[in-house]
């Protein structure tokens, strides 16, 4: 992805949420320039991949494959230091826009629908062993209502309605009639090691610096003096 189109991204979320009244944190705000003269105070938001992150998953076609996050809590994966058992999102779904199929082996994630358009979705049932979608029917809860769904069945979440991902449930999602701000409320994120695509292509851009950041990405912060 190019810078250019990062930063478009990161100020059309910032316009969305504004509109939906979605306040988010200082630090969300802080420039490159600002992240350089932070110190140690900051260790949780650099160690626990806090913050904006924009991604194509590797596929070059960010309009048609991609997502916008802001990650607002989280914990860290067997360290003591951080022993949140949670993380919290919110995200952009644009209209059209799909995040590919995925399952995490061990976050389950409640995702809600906060407002704009419709959050449409696929989910498939994973083998344990191979890991391969099955045909083997769904039961999901939507709003604590427990759901029956065939396999690769388009599933359509309004705004104010949520929907469980368990381990092993192969989701992808879209915005229809519009974008969508998305929350996820889950389990400790990984990024790094609880990520399990169809077709791997990759979880963060390569990057063509044409421009300079308007704001850092969760894996970008210049390091503690």
């Amino acid at each position: 992805m190019k810078r250019s189109e990062i930063n478009n991204q990161i100020r059309k979320a910032l316009d969305i949420m504004a509109k939906c009244r979605f306040n988010l944190p200082d630090w969300a705000s802080w420039t490159p320039e600002e992240w350089v003269k932070k110190g140690n105070e900051c260790a949780e938001i650099r160690d626990c991949s806090m913050g904006w992150d924009i991604t194509d998953f590797g596929w070059g076609d960010f309009p048609n494959i991609g997502l916008t996050l802001v990650t607002l809590r989280n914990g860290k994966a067997n360290d003591p230091k951080y022993t949140k058992p949670y993380c919290e999102k919110i995200m952009i779904v644009g209209e059209n826009q799909v995040t590919p199929y995925h399952f995490h082996w061990f976050k389950t994630e409640d995702i809600i629908n906060r407002g704009g358009g419709t959050l449409c979705m696929k989910l498939y049932k994973a083998d344990r062993e191979t890991e391969q979608p099955t045909e083997d029917e769904i039961t999901v809860s939507i709003d604590g209502v427990e759901t029956k769904v065939k396999p690769g069945e388009t599933i359509r979440i309004e705004p104010g309605q949520s929907i469980t991902y368990v381990p092993y449930l192969y989701h992808k999602f879209w915005g229809e009639g519009g974008d969508c701000l998305v929350g996820e409320v889950s389990t400790t994120n990984d990024d790094a090691a609880d990520n399990r695509f169809l077709e791997p292509k990759g979880r963060f851009p390569e990057i063509e610096e044409d421009e300079a950041p308007f704001r850092l990405l969760c894996n970008e912060y210049p390091k503690a003096e």
